[in-house]
């Protein structure tokens, strides 16, 4: 309970006092996932497209029987400040994964391997970042389509990121682009006089 309470304590503070520095817009880093069936170590990326909302690529594996490429779309909202965050997502997960099927005459297990799989993955977490890392914690459930007997199967992540692109660096590049395209629309002066002199000619 006390370790808790230091974990809450620490995340309280950490989150107010960076309260004011920027958000990331991009951040790619490592995940380490724990179901009850095997760990799995993965590359992780984010990227922020719009207010509040980023997409996330995970690619994991146990280096084994199981790898999976899982593509996300989460939405962020603050707890504390900008810098401490909950968040929860929907997205897709294709891979190759082991499977357990239990037959009704022996009650033995069978263990396949190799099997193509698809699925739907939902994703709820907190996130933390300091300085230039995300650090976050999700829970993770994939419900199967296709490709393995288990229908639902969860996981929990642990993901450590490094921030290489700051949301007001990523805002000021987005500002540039449309003030160019703005630019590059508008028409010059002496070229709307000239079509107005033509129109009444």
């Amino acid at each position: 309970m006390k370790i808790q309470l230091s974990l809450i304590s620490i995340f309280f503070f950490a989150s107010l006092t960076l309260s004011h520095a920027q958000r990331y817009g991009t951040a790619v880093g490592l995940r380490f996932g724990n179901s009850n069936l095997y760990r799995t170590v993965g590359f992780t990326a984010q990227q922020r497209i719009a207010k509040e909302l980023t997409v996330e690529g995970i690619l994991q594996s146990d280096f084994k029987l199981n790898t999976t490429f899982t593509a996300l779309l989460e939405k962020h909202r603050p707890i504390i400040s900008k810098r401490f965050n909950y968040y929860y997502g929907v997205g897709a997960t294709f891979g190759v994964e082991e499977s357990f099927v239990k037959e009704p005459e022996s009650n033995q297990i069978l263990h396949t391997y190799g099997n193509s799989t698809v699925g739907v993955d939902l994703i709820g977490g907190v996130e933390l970042t300091l300085l230039n890392a995300v650090i976050s914690l999700d829970y993770k459930p994939n419900v199967n389509i296709a490709g393995r007997e288990e229908f639902y199967r969860g996981q929990v992540g642990i993901s450590a990121r490094m921030v290489l692109v700051k949301s007001k660096e990523q805002k000021k590049k987005q500002r540039q682009r449309q003030k160019a395209k703005n630019k590059s629309q508008k028409i010059p002066l002496n070229e709307q006089f000239n079509s107005i002199f033509k129109k009444k000619n």
